[in-house]
């Protein structure tokens, strides 16, 4: 399973990896998994994605709408998804004390970051996966269906977040300071995607690239040290 928030070897055939271990019955609804995330994104990139339903992709992939449903349930998340596995790495790095709760998010972006330029790194033909990584985003920013799911993401990570920053802090998970300090938090994910898309032009390297994205996203968290240094609060 996935620890990030978008599967890019969907947009192009990946290369095999090879020599993992799982049983028969795991790695048969690792496959229909995939198969049904690679065939759902090329469907919408071709077709866009109101166009397309989920009998559609069932039809294509010859199972049942009711097995795509098993797998994703709705839509949307057959193009972003918020894994239990990040789940749990926002939970142990926002738990972290040997941290500050920004060092944490910028950490928990970096390994985000290095999903997509380990993904083009990869990549033979590198322009060619940039533009499919530019089409991808273009769908979700101009898709409100998409938009809105991504905001419900957000949502979703900042009240994890305010969480387990009140159990750290040792404060109730509906008090400002967890909830403000949450939400500041998320604010430097938007950041990071949009530098993405910007700085992913086909003039950088992946490393230079992962170089550009990283310092504007240290540019914002910057402007969030100063308020953020006082979280948790001295009781």
């Amino acid at each position: 399973m996935s620890s990030h928030t978008v599967d890019w070897t969907a947009l192009l055939a990946p290369t095999a990896v090879a020599g993992e271990a799982a049983g028969l019955r795991e790695r048969r609804k690792r496959a229909t998994r995939k198969l049904l995330i690679d065939t759902a994104v090329e469907m919408f990139l071709a077709h866009g994605f109101d166009a397309v339903t989920i009998a559609d992709i069932a039809r294509v992939c010859d199972i049942s709408p009711t097995t795509v449903f098993n797998y994703f349930p709705t839509k949307e998340s057959l193009v972003l998804d918020l894994p239990d596995t990040l789940v749990d790495v926002f939970r142990a790095e926002l738990g972290d004390p040997g941290t500050t709760p920004l060092q944490a998010m910028r950490r928990i972006l970096a390994g985000e970051l290095d999903n997509l330029i380990s993904w083009l790194d990869a990549q033979d033909d590198k322009l060619r996966a940039i533009e499919a990584v530019q089409r991808f985003e273009a769908m979700v920013r101009d898709t409100p269906a998409l938009q809105a799911h991504h905001r419900n993401l957000l949502q979703q990570m900042a009240r994890t977040a305010a969480e387990v920053l009140a159990r750290r802090a040792g404060v109730d998970q509906y008090a400002p300071e967890p909830q403000i300090t949450a939400t500041a938090l998320l604010g430097l994910w938007p950041i990071q995607v949009h530098a993405s898309c910007r700085l992913l032009d086909g003039t950088r390297t992946p490393a230079q690239v992962r170089d550009a994205v990283t310092a504007e996203v240290h540019r914002a968290a910057r402007l969030l040290e100063t308020g953020l240094a006082g979280f948790p609060p001295v009781r």
